[in-house]
């Protein structure tokens, strides 16, 4: 059919047709700045593509005209979907870390008086921070734009609790902000060629190895440096008890051993006689008992990946009754059988994650018959390889949220030993860097959009509540 007399007479004289005046513009409002006519979104490209169109389509929401009462239901609308991820998320977790709990609970009266007050503040606690971290996003959701907008937005974080500090977060915004900005360089003309080495092929790869070196090495030789969250994490799936973490430690410090009879007492709880050498050189043996290094390895994999098993089921199954909820009663076997197959994979990449790092540290000790800091290091960074079992959507992702947690661990490292000072002059930094995250999120979600994966832009097209495309619209459609 042919198309609408204003989109012919907007097109005729060099306009988008998105932007018609039967669709509420003015020809005089898409004048650029150097006085040529265009579209104000579709400068950067063909305005007659249809590609074109739906580019500028994202923008389209700072165009149309709104009412006062369809811009507060908007806001209402945006802040309520916010809330409910917010809440929705934190609470899940919240509801899962309960149920972990009362699984644990003791059979004595005593421990079960413990336990039972420890798991009502553990409740209430619950409560409280999903309903904060609900405002946050609903708040964050509610009516800001670009990257002033994201500025102004950061600190609704303080939503969370104004005690709270959320450095692990606000560092990994900022590597999501850092990955669309570095994208937005690739695609410019100016930084392209700066650029150029982020566009590796297996960057994720190296980044993951990077953050392993650092968080491992933490794990080993300073778990104060990590999230408390994240160091319990680390210590259920590292597989290994305190005292030989505290052994290992000591030889890696140079420091003289204080604990070697307490670790023959561990391992004689588990059946294991040891009698270990104080003049030893490499802590094989406070690691694996008598077991080789080989036989450790593949003895620690099967139980890690026991461990991890419990971990990656909710993580793929619960989306697929959520998000896939309708195609699962017509097509059961090939989404669960997709899900099973995700937890699998993943269930794979972390027992070899964690079964590598031992085998590596346990190699390099034997070639060079020592231990020390450097050793550790350098045993730990091969074990990001171990990314590449996953699949390449999830590399970059996990790779970043260990990234966050390096740099994290790393400055706080640097702090302790004097190379950086506290930050006492500035008590909530993390809110800081939030906001700047956040401002340049906003400017790409603004201007830049194609630098987003389709499955993010989807999630905030939804919560702030994008119209679809006007070329995609009924009336567009039927003419």
């Amino acid at each position: 059919m042919l198309p609408a007399a204003g989109d012919a007479a907007a097109s005729s004289v060099g306009f988008c047709s998105c932007f018609s005046v039967e669709n509420g513009g003015s020809y005089d409002d898409y004048i650029d700045g150097s006085g040529n006519r265009g579209c104000m979104h579709c400068k950067r490209s063909d305005p007659s593509s249809s590609s074109s169109c739906y580019s500028c389509s994202s923008l389209w929401l700072d165009l149309a005209p709104f009412k006062d009462s369809e811009k507060l239901q908007r806001v209402i609308t945006a802040s309520a979907k916010g809330f409910s991820i917010g809440a929705g998320l934190k609470g899940g977790l919240a509801l899962f870390s309960i149920l972990t709990r009362l699984r644990r609970r003791q059979s004595s009266a005593f421990s079960r008086k413990i336990e039972d007050f420890s798991n009502k503040e553990a409740i209430t606690m619950a409560i409280k921070e999903t309903i904060r971290y609900g405002l946050f996003l609903g708040t964050f959701a509610a009516r800001w734009r670009a990257l002033l907008a994201g500025l102004i937005a950061g600190p609704s974080m303080l939503l969370t609790g104004p005690n709270t500090q959320h450095t692990s977060l606000a560092i990994y915004i900022l590597m999501r902000a850092a990955v669309l900005a570095s994208r937005c360089g690739i695609n410019s003309k100016r930084f392209g060629r700066i650029c150029k080495p982020l566009t590796w092929k297996h960057g994720d790869l190296f980044l993951m190895c990077l953050s392993s070196s650092q968080i491992l090495s933490a794990y080993l030789l300073k778990q104060e440096s990590l999230p408390p969250s994240y160091k319990s994490f680390l210590n259920k799936h590292g597989g290994k008890d305190a005292v030989i973490l505290q052994g290992m430690k000591e030889m890696a410090s140079g420091l003289p051993f204080s604990n070697l009879e307490a670790i023959e007492k561990f391992y004689k709880t588990t059946g294991v006689d040891i009698k270990l050498d104080p003049e030893m050189k490499v802590p094989c043996s406070i690691v694996h008992g008598n077991q080789g290094c080989l036989t450790h390895v593949v003895s620690f994999f099967i139980q890690a990946y026991k461990r991890a098993l419990p971990v990656y089921l909710p993580v793929y199954l619960i989306p697929a009754l959520i998000v896939h909820r309708k195609g699962l009663l017509e097509r059961p076997y090939t989404i669960l059988g997709k899900g099973l197959l995700g937890t699998a994979r993943s269930s794979l990449f972390l027992s070899v994650y964690c079964s590598s790092a031992w085998m590596w540290t346990c190699f390099l000790f034997r070639i060079f018959e020592k231990c020390n800091i450097p050793m550790v290091a350098m045993g730990t960074f091969p074990t990001g390889l171990s990314l590449a079992i996953e699949k390449k959507s999830r590399r970059m992702e996990i790779s970043l949220y260990c990234l966050a947690r390096a740099i994290e661990s790393f400055c706080a490292c640097l702090t302790d030993i004097g190379y950086l000072p506290q930050s006492k002059n500035v008590k909530r930094a993390d809110v800081v860097i939030f906001s700047l995250s956040t401002a340049i999120i906003m400017h790409c979600y603004a201007q830049e959009r194609e630098v987003f994966r389709s499955k993010y832009l989807n999630v905030l097209d939804w919560v702030f509540g994008v119209p679809p495309p006007p070329c995609e619209t009924p009336r567009c459609k039927s003419s």
